[in-house]
C-alpha cells in the first residue's frame, strides 16, 4: 500500500492545491518500509490527484482543500484524510495504528467562488 501525505518542512502542508512537495510511504505489514518526497510538475488540482495515482497513491493524508480537489481525488481513487495536522511521519504512524485525528468533513472556503486570497485552509 501507498500513502501520500501532503508535505512542507516534515509537516502536512494544510493547503493540497499549493502543495509543492507530497511524501510517499510504502507500507508492508502495517509498517512503514521506506518512503520518498516527489515533486509534481504543476499543481492544479485537477493534475495533483492524477500525479498521486501516477506515484501509486491509495491514501491521501493532507490539511484542507476545496470541493473541487476533493471531487478530483475520489474520482482518482484515492482515499481522504483531510484535516489533519503536525509531522508527516507521525500522522503516517497514527493511521497505521488507526489513532489519526482528521476532520473527515473539513474544507477550505473560499474556494467556491475562485477567490485564492480569501481561502482559508487552516485547521483551527
Amino acid at each position: 500500500m501507498i500513502i501520500a501525505t501532503t508535505y512542507e518542512n516534515g509537516e502536512i502542508s494544510q493547503h493540497f492545491g499549493h502543495t509543492k512537495t507530497f511524501k510517499f510511504y510504502s507500507i508492508e505489514d502495517n509498517k512503514i518500509i521506506s518512503s520518498t518526497v516527489k515533486e509534481p510538475v504543476g499543481y492544479a488540482h485537477g493534475t495533483l490527484p492524477t500525479f498521486l495515482k501516477e506515484n501509486g497513491a491509495e491514501i491521501l493524508i493532507c490539511g484542507g482543500l476545496g470541493e473541487g480537489a476533493r471531487q478530483y481525488i475520489s474520482e482518482a481513487g484515492i482515499d481522504l484524510y483531510p484535516g489533519a495536522i503536525g509531522n508527516s511521519d507521525n500522522a503516517v504512524t497514527d493511521f497505521l495504528e488507526e489513532k489519526l485525528q482528521y476532520n473527515p468533513d473539513f474544507a477550505c472556503s473560499g474556494h467556491e467562488h475562485g477567490d485564492e486570497e480569501s481561502t482559508d485552509c487552516h485547521n483551527n
